[in-house]
């Protein structure tokens, strides 16, 4: 089982974010509480199941063990842990 993070691409707000994504929600948040980021940030979207983290909260996911992921690089992962996401969405939150 595995946390990812992608690139902080989006522009918003004078920052780059990034997604945190998981094979799992239970582990996307269990990341999400240790890296400080309370539930009501979840993004329950048909889009896909994720929390935007800032440039900063994005390496302090990689320190606590997330995978970051490349739209550039990581292609068929990237595609593969949206896919996931996107399962995983319910569009209730």
């Amino acid at each position: 089982m595995t946390v990812y993070v992608d690139d902080p691409v989006t522009l918003w707000r004078g920052q780059r974010w990034a997604h945190l994504m998981a094979d799992t929600l239970e582990e996307l948040h269990v990341m999400a509480a240790a890296l400080g980021i309370p539930y009501r940030a979840f993004q329950d979207k048909p889009s896909g199941a994720h929390y935007d983290v800032t440039l900063e909260l994005r390496q302090r996911a990689v320190a606590r063990g997330a995978v970051p992921i490349s739209r550039h690089v990581d292609r068929e992962l990237m595609r593969a842990v949206i896919r996931n996401a996107r399962a995983q969405a319910t569009g209730t939150h």
